[in-house]
């Protein structure tokens, strides 16, 4: 709002505030700010939008661009200076929170063979997507779990944990996704580094994925209750098959292709209370509907290649790529091999939005369902 000037947002609309400035009322608005407050009519209609309008803009960031700069930071900065050693992505919107896309936090974590970051835990819920390289471990709450490409991994809050990369693996990259804007935005943060910097092993290796990962399968008892999923790690093989099996049978979903959600297994909801996640598969040549919905989405290119229309505005992407839909945007995907399936892994806010019956979808019905680019 201009100094001196509080009629900016005022709309000529039935129902919406449409005070105009006069000196006497501007003299009444400024005896209210040195009480600190103000009078609504004056605020209310940039703060009740007719619609989302998120400060997030749509971003691609191209892994090959970064990946050189990642390694670099390898170079720089040993895990035990740093803590985590990561290079994050900033929206040019959300630079003030440190957001990759809405409420929403990423970066892309390296770490060399034989070394070990500290355990710790938070308030955060986080997650993990492994980009490449081999022997990388995550550990969680005593639950050592290896991990390879494309598996997608879970640090929930409260949860000591700790990363690290075996002797004998290799230079590991992986993204990590967290809920740290929004936690921070409730101003519920809380972290602690473990008294003994690292954790014990208290379970069998990769036990939560013996016990948990088992499709269609739970087991008898269980003691679970707690508020997010019991498999900590979802394993890359299992999800592209079950997502072509679903193609052989089903058209999928005319915005989305063929999308499966990871799922707790104790619940059948989502993998923790703040983030949601998914797995989607568009097959040869593939080019979906448009449509926009509430919840921001961050995406990472699992396989394959293609574009994304986003508010108009086409992004090519590539494998291992990034990039985000900001809350509200028209958006449709295209996969631009003829012969080969395309898959975008994506974490979400949709629990939150769900949760708060906030969560809103429209689909674009002019031109047969597609967005004129611009």
């Amino acid at each position: 709002m201009e100094a001196n000037r509080y009629d900016t947002y005022r709309e000529d609309t039935a129902g919406r505030a449409n005070v105009a400035d006069s000196p006497e009322r501007i003299a009444y608005y400024q005896d209210l700010a040195r009480l600190e407050t103000g009078a609504l009519w004056t605020v209310a209609n940039k703060i009740e939008p007719w619609a989302p309008r998120s400060a997030s803009v749509p971003v691609v960031w191209r892994y090959q661009e970064l990946r050189g700069h990642v390694l670099r930071s390898a170079e720089l900065v040993s895990p035990e200076e740093a803590g985590r050693r990561v290079i994050y992505l900033n929206n040019p919107g959300r630079r003030d929170v440190a957001a990759a896309v809405g409420w929403l936090y990423s970066g892309l974590q390296v770490m060399r063979p034989g070394e070990l970051a500290s355990a710790h835990k938070h308030s955060h819920s986080a997650l993990r997507f492994i980009m490449e390289g081999q022997g990388a471990f995550t550990v969680v709450d005593g639950h050592k779990m290896t991990l390879g490409a494309n598996d997608f991994v879970l640090t929930p809050n409260g949860t000591w944990h700790e990363h690290g990369v075996a002797e004998d693996g290799t230079t590991c990259i992986w993204q990590d996704g967290l809920d740290i804007p929004l936690v921070n935005a409730f101003e519920a943060g809380f972290y602690a580094v473990h008294p003994d910097l690292n954790q014990t092993v208290t379970h069998p290796v990769d036990d939560t994925s013996a016990l948990w990962g088992n499709a269609a399968l739970r087991p008898q008892t269980t003691g679970w209750n707690k508020p997010y999923s019991p498999l900590f790690k979802y394993e890359w093989e299992p999800t592209y098959e079950a997502l072509r099996r679903h193609a052989r049978v089903a058209a999928g979903s005319p915005y989305d292709g063929i999308l499966m959600e990871y799922a707790n297994p104790a619940t059948g909801g989502p993998v923790m209370p703040t983030i949601g996640a998914s797995m989607q598969l568009l097959r040869p040549g593939e080019h979906t509907k448009a449509h926009r919905h509430t919840g921001s989405f961050l995406y990472q290119v699992a396989k394959g290649s293609g574009f994304s229309v986003i508010d108009g505005k086409r992004y090519d992407w590539a494998e291992r790529d990034i990039f985000c839909v900001p809350s509200w945007a028209v958006h449709e995907h295209a996969n631009l091999s003829s012969n080969d399936d395309a898959c975008l892994f994506c974490f979400n806010d949709l629990p939150v939005m769900r949760a708060l019956a906030l969560y809103r979808e429209e689909a674009v019905k002019d031109n047969d369902g597609h967005q004129q680019l611009i």
